[in-house]
């Protein structure tokens, strides 16, 4: 099994929706419909999307054709970025990961509550990279796909000249639970605690 990582460009929409569609939530996940575009959208989007899926039929269909077209669009936008793990031609993993400017809230967190990207906690705005989410489809999860999707983001965020890379881990969650990432593989890719608000935790590694 040979695994390649690449960034998601909105040319990729197929991809990243293929991946949604088949394979991420085939184990009966309970955040089965997800296409991970909460983060990037504010309430007053997520109560359109509402009011979309009731206009598509309601129910569990109407809600899934109605986040589906909003990430399509979101992707072909640019505003969802992140990375998508292959094994050959089909999409296995993937890691939400942005400026976190560009995140209406991480984690459990919405940002009035993380630490700010300006003095004594970054030294300039918006130097900090977000990793709000990782998912694996089951039958590859635990052969490290996840480590090698957070290595290339911090390569990344490093080399784009961030100050700084945050994830959110939640603390002793259930493994269906820990789509944030475990604490323990932050801590592996030099990650250390900065913050903590409740079972949440900020990891934080700075560059510079």
């Amino acid at each position: 099994m040979e695994i390649v990582i690449k960034a998601l460009k909105p040319d990729m929409a197929e991809a990243y929706l293929d991946f949604f569609d088949c394979r991420a939530f085939s184990d009966g996940s309970p955040y089965y419909p997800c296409y991970c575009n909460a983060f990037n959208m504010s309430a007053a989007e997520i109560d359109a999307m509402r009011e979309e899926a009731k206009g598509y039929g309601g129910g569990t269909e109407g809600w899934k054709r109605a986040l589906r077209e909003s990430a399509s669009r979101l992707v072909k936008e640019g505003r969802i970025r992140g990375y998508l793990a292959f094994d050959g031609e089909t999409a296995v993993g993937w890691c939400n990961a942005n400026d976190r400017l560009n995140y209406c809230r991480v984690g459990e967190f919405d940002l009035d509550h993380v630490p700010e990207d300006r003095p004594p906690d970054c030294r300039r705005v918006g130097q900090v990279k977000s990793v709000v989410c990782f998912e694996i489809c089951p039958e590859y999860r635990g052969r490290g796909i996840a480590t090698l999707l957070l290595r290339r983001v911090c390569g990344d965020a490093e080399a784009e000249g961030y100050d700084c890379i945050e994830g959110y881990p939640t603390l002793n969650a259930e493994a269906a639970m820990a789509f944030t990432g475990p604490a323990a593989l932050y801590r592996k890719m030099g990650f250390t605690e900065y913050a903590r608000s409740g079972n949440t935790a900020v990891m934080r590694k700075a560059f510079r």
